[in-house]
């Protein structure tokens, strides 16, 4: 195994305050009051699905250029890297594994947020969606990152909280590890599929070690 693909949310940075807050920012703006109270579930699944059950079909595109108008100037800095992930990416670097981002967030906000929190360094590849939407299935993106880097899915595995890394895995033949400190629970994890869970930072490390 030489290449890692990180998913980002709820993986390596905890970003609820800003994706809530940009949420409730686009509901405003589009004047809807009726708001679900939990909107954890949206840390995750593609933004254009999770708007779409939001606000409806019609009102999709609206709701996404409200959201990233305050996400691309307050809301991305709005995140915590979860407690010993910088030392987890530098050690792996200097174990000489390949490091990719893979993330359903878009890719110029996924760069900004790796550099903001210094985690750039640690990254050959950053792969993200694009504004119009493609890319944000998680199956499409690996299938991408795998083409990009020459990497073959026997030597690769995929690092996530969700079902959507572990399903976007399986469909590019790719290793799982799902990491139960994120937004996915353990009964999702497994139901997915994941081939190895791990509950902490510490936990992930000894499997490299």
């Amino acid at each position: 195994m030489t290449t890692l693909f990180f998913d980002l949310d709820g993986t390596l940075i905890d970003p609820a305050e800003g994706i809530i807050n940009c949420l409730h920012h686009a509901f405003d703006t589009l004047g809807i009051k009726d708001v679900p109270e939990d909107l954890h579930w949206c840390i995750g699944p593609p933004l254009h699905d999770s708007f779409a059950i939001l606000v409806g079909p019609d009102r999709v595109d609206e709701a996404l250029a409200a959201y990233r108008q305050r996400y691309g100037e307050l809301g991305l800095y709005e995140h915590v890297v979860y407690e010993g992930i910088p030392d987890l990416l530098a050690d792996l670097n200097r174990r000489g594994y390949q490091l990719c981002l893979a993330t359903s967030k878009v890719k110029v906000f996924a760069d900004r947020i790796l550099t903001h929190f210094n985690l750039a360094q640690h990254f050959q590849y950053a792969f993200g969606s694009e504004l119009d939407g493609s890319l944000s299935n998680k199956a499409e993106l690996l299938a991408h990152g795998l083409a990009v880097t020459g990497v073959s899915a026997a030597d690769a595995v995929m690092i996530g909280d969700r079902k959507f890394d572990m399903i976007g895995a399986s469909a590019n033949d790719i290793a799982t590890i799902g990491v139960t400190w994120g937004y996915g629970s353990v009964e999702e994890l497994e139901q997915a599929g994941a081939g190895r869970l791990v509950a902490s930072v510490a936990d992930l490390a000894g499997l490299f070690g």
